[in-house]
């Protein structure tokens, strides 16, 4: 399975920026783009590990719901 880089723009719309086979290669690439970033965009670059890029994406762009015992409402 590849890694994928994507950048995470305003309303969550995602771009993607390549596709390597090794880990270290997208990391590199994904810390070298966010070295770029100007930090009032709000924008973002995400890297993941996928089966494809649809599935990427999905992962991504996926609600994620809170864990109720991380919430600290049970003190």
């Amino acid at each position: 399975m590849p890694y994928y880089v994507f950048r995470q723009g305003m309303f969550k719309v995602l771009e993607k920026q390549g596709e390597w086979a090794g880990f270290k290669e997208a990391r590199a690439h994904a810390n070298e783009l966010r070295k770029t970033l100007d930090p009032k965009t709000g924008d973002k670059y995400k890297m993941i590990f996928a089966d494809n890029e649809i599935a990427a994406q999905e992962t991504l762009m996926a609600e994620r719901e809170l864990d109720a015992s991380l919430s600290g409402d049970d003190w």
